[in-house]
C-alpha cells in the first residue's frame, strides 16, 4: 500500500511559522515579495519604510526564508537597505544587448564616482552623460544602442529593480538619474579590470558578427 502524503504544515498551527503572530507572517510574506519582485528593500522610501523596519528587526526570519529560494540577502542598515542576490540563474533579469550595455555603462559611472571622486551613494548623473558615455565605450556597437524611447524603458525597469531612481524631465536632457548600490551586488564586478573585460568581450562578439554579415552579403 502506498502510504497517503503528509500534509504540509500550517502557518497557523504547529508548522514553521508558528511562532510568528499573524502581523509578523504578513510582514514576512511582504518583505520576501518585496525581495523577489524588485530584488532590495529602500527603508528611505516612505512606502517601504515599515518592511524595511520589520526585516531589519527580524532579520534570522528574513535570511531562512531567501535561502529556501536560493537568494542571499545583504544588510546595509547605514543606508536602510536590504538586498537579495539570485545565487542561480532562476531569479536572474533576461536582458537585451541594449538594457545590458546601459547597466554596464552606469555601473561603471558609479564606479568611478565612488572610487575616484569619492562621492557617496546615490549618484547622480544626467541622461545626456549616460548617452555621452554609451557612446564614448560602445561605439562600435553604436548600432545596438538605445533610442530615447527604449532608454527610458530601460531605465524604468531598472528602477522597478530597485537600481536606480530616474524621474523623466520635459526636457529629455535635464533628467537625472540616481544610480544606488543596489546595482553594484546585481552587476559583481570585482574592479574597473573585471568590467573592461566584459566590455570587451561584447565588442569582440559585435565586430565577430559584423565581419560574418560582411562576409555573408558578399556570396
Amino acid at each position: 500500500m502506498i502510504p497517503a502524503p503528509s500534509a504540509p504544515p500550517s502557518a497557523s498551527g504547529n508548522g514553521l511559522l508558528s511562532r510568528l503572530t499573524p502581523l509578523d507572517r504578513e510582514r514576512l510574506g511582504e518583505a520576501i515579495r518585496r525581495l523577489m519582485a524588485q530584488g532590495s528593500i529602500i527603508g528611505t522610501e516612505p512606502a517601504q519604510a515599515e518592511v524595511y523596519r520589520w526585516a531589519h528587526l527580524n532579520r534570522e526570519w528574513v535570511e531562512e526564508m531567501a535561502a529556501v529560494l536560493e537568494l542571499k540577502i545583504f544588510w546595509d542598515h547605514e543606508i536602510r537597505l536590504v538586498q537579495a542576490v539570485p545565487q542561480t540563474s532562476s531569479f536572474t533579469m533576461k536582458l537585451k544587448l541594449d538594457a545590458t550595455l546601459v547597466l554596464l555603462t552606469l555601473w561603471y559611472e558609479f564606479d568611478t564616482a565612488v572610487r575616484d571622486r569619492g562621492e557617496a551613494p546615490p549618484i547622480r548623473l544626467g541622461v545626456e552623460r549616460l548617452n555621452d558615455s554609451l557612446r564614448t565605450k560602445f561605439e562600435p556597437l553604436r548600432r545596438h544602442l538605445p533610442s530615447p524611447t527604449r532608454l527610458r524603458e530601460i531605465l524604468a525597469l531598472a528602477q522597478r529593480k530597485n537600481l536606480l531612481r530616474f524621474s523623466p524631465a520635459e526636457n529629455p536632457a535635464e533628467a537625472i538619474i540616481e544610480v544606488l548600490p543596489t546595482l553594484k551586488r546585481v552587476i559583481p564586478f570585482q574592479d574597473i579590470a573585471d568590467w573592461n573585460r566584459t566590455a570587451d568581450r561584447h565588442l569582440a562578439a559585435a565586430s565577430a558578427a559584423e565581419a560574418e554579415e560582411t562576409e555573408d552579403s558578399a556570396q
